[in-house]
């Protein structure tokens, strides 16, 4: 499977993604403009979409939707939760439901409440081996998602904690907004002496200056520049305020003072 990584132009920085299976199948990822997609599955040789994948219920998530139905009948999958607040959804998902790719190739679903309740993510699998994983906005580049709009912060922290921590450290992360350099500054306010993060930060900015294509972490990285990872260094825990007595305590401070950045 090839994943096609999309900058929607939008002012909330959304990416959409085109997964494209080797029989020339294409399915789509969180479409922000169905004139978009069209547009970009045209210059793809491709007439038709299989389906559409939405992580999460957000309108930004959704509002391609119905162009894309309309344009090619395709069926929209979505969380089990998500009922009644995505229009027109014919496959509701769970955790651990498979979506075939049609190459051997799969998307296992990932149950990854905290943004909201109905938030899902999915490991791109081939030959049984986590490639990728595509996190809406549950896990950024370097960052995490808010919980403003129908979520809950110490859901997600358990989120973060039992099911991205464990994964293999070569997955690539494929966030749903680009976030990067703000989330790069979070980092080194929080922990100035983060030498990885400074690395990466250099990357970024050359990125943007010369409008290459955007940067993709993997979990390794997330572990080295990503301070919703790291709740046990000193640096980060002795410059906040308020209770700082576990990990979940110091993701929850964390997450207050990103929610003002």
């Amino acid at each position: 499977m090839i994943v096609h990584q999309y900058y929607t132009e939008s002012q909330l920085r959304n990416f959409t993604y085109l997964l494209e299976a080797k029989d020339k199948t294409f399915w789509c990822v969180d479409p922000f403009d169905a004139g978009q997609v069209v547009s970009w599955l045209k210059n793809l040789n491709c007439k038709s979409l299989t389906g559409i994948i939405n992580t999460h219920e957000h309108w930004d998530h959704i509002r391609g939707n119905e162009g894309l139905v309309h344009e090619f009948g395709c069926p929209i999958y979505a969380h089990q939760n998500a009922k009644g607040k995505i229009g027109g959804v014919n496959h509701f998902l769970k955790d651990n439901d498979v979506i075939e790719m049609n190459d051997g190739d799969k998307l296992v679903v990932i149950d990854t409440p905290g943004h909201t309740m109905a938030h899902l993510c999915f490991g791109h699998f081939s030959n049984d081996k986590m490639i990728s994983v595509f996190t809406g906005d549950t896990l950024f580049n370097a960052g995490v998602g808010n919980c403003h709009n129908g979520g809950d912060p110490e859901i997600l922290f358990e989120t973060i904690h039992n099911r991205f921590h464990p994964l293999n450290e070569d997955v690539i992360v494929y966030p749903g907004h680009d976030y990067l350099l703000n989330n790069l500054h979070f980092t080194l306010d929080r922990e100035p002496t983060n030498l990885k993060a400074k690395e990466w930060l250099e990357k970024a900015n050359k990125v943007q200056e010369e409008k290459e294509k955007f940067l993709l972490t993997k979990i390794a990285d997330e572990k080295e520049i990503n301070t919703f990872f790291r709740l046990s260094e000193e640096e980060i825990i002795k410059n906040l305020k308020g209770d700082v007595s576990s990990e979940k305590q110091v993701f929850l401070r964390l997450r207050e003072l990103r929610n003002k950045w």
